[in-house]
């Protein structure tokens, strides 16, 4: 059941790259591949189906729905540069975080902290607000937690924090749990 949540997303993920950007349509999509998100980990834990293949199944879904959200949204927004450079600061944060969690216990790691769950859910209600709010305020809020978040999840690697899980493989995703 997990994996065809997961697979509704790869499918909502495609569609979206047909409708315009910031439309019903496109929000409608969008609404249904993050709630999959939400979901699918969750049942695959509560059904006792959690497998290898529908944690790297998920994170693909994810890398999917990632980018297709980027290929749409990035040209709508008015992306000034300091956000590119505070994109930038937190994705080497978080690609340092990877390599030392690797080093330090010789398998990928995932941290999920209630920052970073905080961070997945401001990313995924950032296009949903920008009619109600400014873009550089919203972008900034989400920045800053972000920012703290990757600082935090640093930490947590290189100390051994409870929140931290190493995984041979790919995680589902729990940021919303």
């Amino acid at each position: 059941m997990a994996n065809i949540i997961t697979f509704v997303r790869v499918v909502c993920s495609i569609a979206l790259l047909f409708c315009p950007a910031l439309t019903t349509p496109f929000y409608i999509l969008y609404i249904i591949a993050g709630f999959t998100d939400m979901i699918d980990g969750t049942v695959a834990r509560k059904t006792g189906t959690v497998t290898e293949f529908g944690a790297m199944f998920d994170t693909l879904a994810d890398f999917l729905f990632v980018i297709v959200c980027l290929v749409k949204l990035v040209p709508v927004f008015n992306i000034e540069p300091w956000m590119f450079l505070s994109i930038g600061i937190i994705v080497i944060i978080k690609a340092v975080n990877i390599i030392s969690g690797f080093v330090v216990q010789k398998k990928l790691v995932a941290v999920h902290s209630v920052m970073n769950k905080i961070t997945g859910a401001l990313l995924f209600i950032l296009p949903l607000s920008v009619r109600i709010i400014d873009f550089r305020y919203s972008a900034a809020i989400v920045c800053a937690i972000a920012l703290f978040a990757a600082i935090q999840e640093g930490h947590s690697i290189r100390t051994g924090s409870s929140e931290t899980k190493a995984y041979k493989g790919a995680s589902y995703d729990n940021r919303f749990i």
